[in-house]
């Protein structure tokens, strides 16, 4: 392979204009961009400079002959095109979640293996500058043998955002989908990958979301709200994924003695009256992030007894991809590691189709909701 690495994009929304933008920023050749709408996907091509458009992703799979392909789309749409390019060889840049169910999460990860193809798994929040900054501290010693962590965060979306991929588990949505792999994420990527035991909780506090047409890109939805809910014509989608989740997890880390607890606590639709925030405990201290992904700044807590905003160290905040927006830059610096990667060059371990495939077997597991002993009968 020559250092001309060419990229496919599946997906024209924010998430694939963002992949198309992340791949240059890493010196790939992004050479073929793929929708569902004609006249989309060849407005998106145009804007971006890209130089082939289309509906077809198996002939343009043939067309562009791509080395990575990007798959941007909701999780309900990735199991075919993904089967198709590990078929074509290609390596795979994947956002979450991996698939909408642990058996073909697991399906892609064994293809993968057995065509010996590079795969990266974008829950990709662990590479905020402050959790890179947490890993350090941990590591070092500086809160002394980890005990537990506590993820807290509530993002009061708007209940009226129009139906779509985000209200059907079949099509990939839910908050464990998109808020709990990234949380999952961060915590193992600084206390340690083996997850050991988990049980969880799920709810739908929605039941339906008003159907609007002509939603395109994620982050505009908002602007697709109805103006009068009580209007008749209206039509409405039934939800049928969780909106607030409460995890408990056991972690291995190779700092502890005894396996880490973790508490993950997430309310989709609830109002936050502190931040959110991170928190790592240990035997002689603590790290504080605030943020529900950990944007920052970063507090220790130490022998002072005192709370302190400690700044990130230069190396880290010189390797910040130079982007705004956290999802931008945290794209950006995974798919500088898949590159520098299929390059041949020495990388960090990043995520992979493993992590998107266990991470999909967990989620499924805390959806079955069977965690509950009980206690009715005792007096």
């Amino acid at each position: 392979m020559t250092n001309n690495i060419k990229v496919l994009i599946c997906g024209t929304g924010f998430a694939g204009q963002g992949h198309a933008e992340s791949f240059r920023y890493a010196g790939a050749e992004v050479v073929g961009i793929v929708g569902r709408t004609a006249s989309v996907v060849q407005q998106v091509a145009k804007d971006l400079n890209i130089p082939y458009a289309g509906t077809d992703w198996q002939q343009a799979l043939k067309d562009c002959k791509p080395d990575v392909v990007s798959i941007a789309t909701p999780g309900g749409a990735h199991v075919e095109p993904i089967k198709q390019a590990i078929e074509f060889g290609c390596h795979v840049f994947c956002d979450k979640p991996l698939t909408q169910s642990g058996e073909t999460a697991k399906e892609l990860q064994d293809l993968a293996v057995a065509k010996n193809v590079k795969t990266a798994f974008a829950a990709s929040f662990r590479y905020m500058p402050h959790i890179r900054h947490a890993k350090q501290l941990v590591a070092e010693g500086v809160i002394g043998e980890p005990l537990e962590v506590e993820c807290i965060s509530h993002f009061n979306l708007e209940r009226d955002i129009p139906f779509g991929w985000s209200h059907r588990k079949e099509d990939g949505g839910g908050r464990l989908n998109n808020n709990f792999t990234h949380k999952l994420s961060i915590v193992t990527s600084v206390i340690g990958e083996e997850i050991m035991s988990l049980m969880g909780e799920v709810r739908d506090d929605l039941g339906k979301a008003p159907i609007v047409e002509g939603v395109h890109n994620f982050k505009n939805r908002r602007d697709f709200i109805p103006e009068d809910l009580n209007d008749p014509s209206l039509e409405w989608g039934e939800s049928n994924v969780e909106w607030s989740y409460t995890v408990l997890a056991k972690l291995n880390c190779e700092f502890a003695k005894k396996p880490v607890s973790v508490m993950f606590k997430h309310g989709g639709l609830h109002p936050r009256f502190n931040e959110d925030h991170i928190v790592f405990y240990g035997s002689k201290g603590a790290i504080y992030i605030k943020g529900h992904y950990g944007s920052g700044p970063l507090y220790i807590y130490g022998d002072n007894k005192e709370w302190q905003e400690v700044p990130l160290p230069a190396d880290i905040a010189a390797s910040v991809p130079d982007v705004e927006g956290d999802t931008e830059q945290n794209w950006r610096y995974l798919i500088r590691e898949l590159i520098n990667d299929i390059k041949g060059e020495d990388v960090q371990p990043y995520l992979t189709f493993k992590e998107g495939s266990q991470y999909q077997q967990i989620i499924d597991l805390i959806r079955e909701n069977d965690n509950w002993t009980d206690v009715s009968h005792l007096k």
